[in-house]
């Protein structure tokens, strides 16, 4: 048999696996069926518009970079999908500029002299609107590109705008193409908890919007990741990596893609074609340096001490087990068994009362929010990101163990 270029697949790994970028390929992308059928019913119905939600890292912009491959396989072959990314210094002129600045309309006109055949003339749209544009103008000018096809407009990262009025003007537009009934298809795409936190109590348009919250994914999703790019690369794996993989991964795509690519590396390092459990481990240790620089400075903030015996590393890490509510919110009695499953000791609430106050403060990196009075206080990440490195982190420093997860994770569910 020839021997297989290990150097070549390791590439080949980056451009499977990538956490860097969102996916592109329908090929590669995992799950995700009840949000990309929601999606689709929206855009099949006139009138209809969406909006994608939810945490960072959950693979949000990954699913609409797919949609078009969805709906060419139902046949919409005739098919217009601009797509921006949303920025601060973004007003609703400027946006509708950015979705526009590409597409041209054929026009026709008559020719000098009454026997002048007729020219036809591509003219881009966005110089067929003035300088403010209005909800109205982005009507008459959707309306006629909608007449010949069917059109997705995607505003990805809406929730960076900051001027109130840009998410009003939006709001509008959005009824304005409903109550005329044109056949095009607005999707807001953001990091938010709910609609109202991305585009604001707008109830007049809420007839007119599908929500479509996109959750963490299941160890199913998670799986079926893993599966699909280890094929693609030639590859195998041990049961036990792929659980390794699973469990941290946290429901994030984001973080399944980093630790599969480091696993993948770490395997055909030792030019071997199968992924185990020592690979994974390997791939953990590696990736602690790939995550952004604001999470590693966060955590060495949060667990930095002075003191040999600090339980901020401990505790932080029960924090990152601990089991939240719909809201992402924890209490300090949930905090308690995971504590105790990664130190072997029972800690009292008083006996970490006094580490979960310091995460909420600059000097720790604010790392938790905390809400609510006496006796009912709660605490979340302020980054939903966090917390899979705490996890990461503290399974490449031996503090944690996959079984100590399952053991805090089967004891909350009981």
């Amino acid at each position: 048999m020839e021997q297989p270029n290990f150097a070549q697949l390791s590439f080949d790994a980056g451009r499977v696996f990538t956490p860097g970028s969102p996916l592109n390929e329908r090929e590669l992308f995992a799950g995700r069926s009840d949000q990309v059928d929601q999606i689709i019913a929206a855009i099949s119905q006139k009138g209809y518009h969406a909006v994608l939600y939810g945490d960072r890292g959950v693979g949000k912009t990954s699913l609409s970079n797919v949609l078009i491959e969805f709906l060419n396989d139902l046949g919409q072959n005739t098919l217009l999908m601009p797509r921006v990314n949303c920025d601060a210094s973004d007003d609703f002129s400027s946006l509708w500029k950015k979705v526009l600045r590409d597409v041209s309309l054929t026009t026709t006109q008559q020719g000098v002299g009454f026997t002048a055949q007729e020219i036809k003339l591509n003219k881009s749209v966005v110089e067929m609107l003035p300088k403010e544009v209005t909800p109205d103008d982005v009507r008459r000018a959707i309306g006629r590109l909608a007449e010949k096809l069917t059109m997705v407009v995607i505003f990805d990262e809406f929730d960076r705008l900051k001027n109130p009025t840009t998410t009003v003007m939006m709001a509008d537009t959005i009824k304005s193409l409903s109550d005329h009934g044109v056949d095009a298809t607005i999707m807001l795409i953001g990091v938010a908890e709910s609609v109202d936190a991305l585009i604001g109590e707008h109830q007049s348009i809420e007839r007119a919007l599908v929500q479509v919250k996109l959750p963490r994914m299941s160890q199913a999703e998670v799986e079926q990741i893993v599966k699909k790019g280890v094929a693609k690369l030639g590859l195998k794996f041990k049961r036990e990596a792929l659980a390794e993989i699973s469990a941290l991964s946290q429901g994030l795509p984001y973080v399944t893609h980093l630790i599969s690519l480091h696993a993948c590396k770490a395997a055909l390092a030792r030019q071997s074609l199968e992924l185990t459990l020592a690979d994974v481990q390997m791939g953990v240790r590696n990736s602690l340096g790939q995550w952004q620089q604001s999470v590693i400075t966060t955590y060495h903030n949060a667990t930095h001490s002075h003191q040999p015996e600090h339980l901020f590393k401990e505790v932080l890490a029960a924090c990152a087990l601990a089991i939240p509510d719909a809201t992402g919110y924890f209490t300090a009695a949930a905090v308690r068994n995971p504590l105790r499953v990664i130190t072997g000791k029972n800690y009292d609430i008083p006996n970490f009362a006094r580490h979960l106050n310091e995460f909420t403060k600059y000097d720790r990196g604010a790392i938790l929010q905390r809400t609510g009075e006496t006796r009912r206080i709660r605490y979340r990440f302020d980054s939903p990101l966090i917390k899979p490195y705490i996890i990461m982190r503290s399974v490449a420093d031996g503090l944690l163990t996959r079984a100590m997860m399952e053991e805090i994770e089967s004891a909350g569910h009981a």
